[in-house]
């Protein structure tokens, strides 16, 4: 097993393949640096990670190189010594600031990136505190027309090249490139081609100073206001592991959590800005049920008995005309109280699977000038529009033995064989999901419970509507494609008196007191073979379960 010495400190590496930024890591030492990333291939542009390295002779002597190498580009074996803090790595770090921070503009107080950018960061703990520079700052102008979500400040760029490799070796749509030579050198599109490829949004992560900038986000609140929460991206079937930042239960930016099992280091667009029906003023926000033909609001205390009492007379009449249909957007957990109580009416009642929105096909990242797929694949971008299909057939095929489809009980309904179904939705848009043979088929039935984020033409013609939470609003479990199952977090608060599935469902089977995700969690676990491993602590990379339907 190879052993590396940090800063007088030996840790062993194993039979890892590390560089000095890695192995200085594992013995809880950071080296600065600025143009390496995991994900990217090494340039040693940026000179920041300048450090002293030798090697432990076989007699116990250590022989020193003469010169500061860059630690990204310095691959590390057994007997390596590495030496951050002398007086020379500190110096040739403090000497690489102030080269990138002369011709860099006093932008803080207005920058995005103000708070939680690496050059405020390095040169407070690594750089001098003053600066010697008395010239006139070089000031190239902006590219605001970079990207139709994203803007350049190129007076800012330290010239990392972050972003051009990611372009080249992530994505690869190749629009980015580096113009000119010497200090007069600058990250620019190709002409005609702006930045608008589906990953284009991970550039302004990787930027480790406020060069990159998201139009979407830009100058509308300061890092450090920010609440972060770690949760699943729920736009697709990937489950890309994510930070939400929110401030008065505000999603301001959702931004993508490293996780080997999940996504990697990145996340496409299509989650990344997909988050703004949350904040949406059109949400249901209380309770409604039809009086004298109206929907007219009702209060949780007079809809939640009238509800129990319908649905449970007519299951007991005959329980295979009433039918749940659970929602792809429902957590684990939810699914599991829905399905439970549902069949606590009667053993007879219907399980269906809600509609799984499927846009095209699976796109996979690499790609060519052409934009065909290169192998090997990077990045995908899942064609099911969903977070939770295979946590929610799980559910629904060990209280029933099999998966109903949706299509099965739109059929039945359109028979006039369904006198009752709890509608389950959640889906960010309001229309869309059902087709008009869909909404016309539910229209025939008695008892037509809906729960969903927003009005839409299937709700004129329920009995009662229940305000349905999004994926920011509450806690529980998500199965990705992979059968990766990941907890999600509430960030933020529902609108007004809507209340989260589960506390609904809790509240349908009268067991007293608030939700407890964690609680129905082990209990699901105990119950459902397929989420046995779901009973420990499933950490912030999620746990993978047992292989199941599709």
């Amino acid at each position: 097993m190879a052993t590396v010495i940090v800063n007088n400190k030996s840790v062993d590496i194993g039979n890892d393949r590390l560089n000095v930024i890695q192995a200085a890591e594992r013995a809880g030492v950071f080296v600065p640096h600025y143009c390496w990333h995991p994900a990217l291939t090494v340039v040693a542009s940026c000179r920041m990670c300048l450090v002293e390295v030798g090697e432990k002779k076989e007699d116990g002597s250590i022989a020193m190189q003469p010169k500061v190498v860059p630690g990204c580009q310095t691959p590390v074996k057994h007997n390596s010594v590495i030496v951050t803090d002398s007086p020379k790595a500190k110096t040739a770090q403090a000497q690489t600031l102030e080269g990138i921070l002369l011709n860099h503009p006093l932008d803080c107080p207005v920058c995005d990136k103000a708070g939680e950018c690496k050059l405020q960061d390095f040169s407070y703990e690594y750089g001098h505190a003053q600066s010697r520079m008395i010239d006139a700052k070089n000031t190239p102008p902006n590219k605001p027309e970079l990207s139709s979500s994203i803007t350049l400040f190129t007076d800012r760029c330290i010239m990392c090249s972050r972003c051009v490799r990611f372009t080249r070796e992530i994505s690869g749509t190749a629009e980015l490139q580096i113009i000119n030579r010497g200090d007069h050198s600058e990250i620019d599109v190709f002409p005609g081609i702006p930045l608008e490829n589906k990953l284009a949004g991970n550039v302004v992560d990787l930027c480790p100073v406020g060069a990159l900038g998201s139009k979407d986000f830009l100058y509308r609140q300061r890092v450090w206001f920010l609440k972060e929460t770690a949760s699943v991206c729920a736009g697709c079937s990937t489950g890309c592991s994510i930070t939400l930042d929110t401030n008065k239960d505000i999603i301001f930016r959702l931004r993508p959590r490293e996780n080997p099992q999940a996504q990697g280091h990145f996340m496409c667009d299509e989650g990344r800005y997909g988050y703004h029906y949350v904040n949406a003023p059109e949400r249901l926000a209380r309770p409604q049920g039809r009086q004298d033909g109206r929907l007219v609001p009702v209060s949780w205390r007079d809809i939640l008995p009238a509800i129990r009492r319908e649905l449970a007379d007519i299951a007991g009449r005959d329980g295979s005309r009433a039918v749940g249909v659970l929602s792809p957007f429902l957590t684990c957990e939810e699914a599991y109280l829905l399905a439970k109580y549902l069949k606590g009416l009667s053993g007879d009642v219907k399980l269906a699977v809600g509609p799984t929105p499927i846009v095209g096909e699976n796109d996979t990242y690499p790609k060519d000038y052409k934009g065909r797929p290169v192998q090997p694949v990077k990045f995908t971008i899942r064609a099911e529009k969903c977070p939770n299909r295979r946590g929610v057939e799980a559910v629904a095929k060990h209280f029933q033995g099999q998966v109903l489809t949706f299509a099965d009980a739109v059929k039945e309904a359109a028979a006039g064989q369904i006198k009752a179904m709890f509608l389950t939705a959640g889906y960010p848009t309001p229309e869309g999901w059902l087709s008009e043979s869909d909404v016309s088929a539910l229209g025939k039935i008695e008892c037509l419970l809906i729960q969903d984020l927003f009005p839409s033409s299937v709700a004129e013609s329920a009995k009662y509507i229940l305000p349905a939470t999004s994926f920011a609003e509450k806690e529980g479990t998500f199965v990705n494609h992979a059968g990766l199952a990941q907890t999600i977090h509430r960030a933020v608060r529902p609108p007004q008196e809507a209340r989260t599935e589960g506390q609904v469902y809790l509240d349908l089977m009268e067991r007293r007191g608030l939700i407890q995700p964690a609680v129905i969690r082990k209990e699901m676990a105990k119950e459902i073979a397929y989420f046995a491993p779901l009973e420990q602590d499933l950490g912030g990379l999620g746990i993978r379960l047992g292989a199941t339907n599709g």
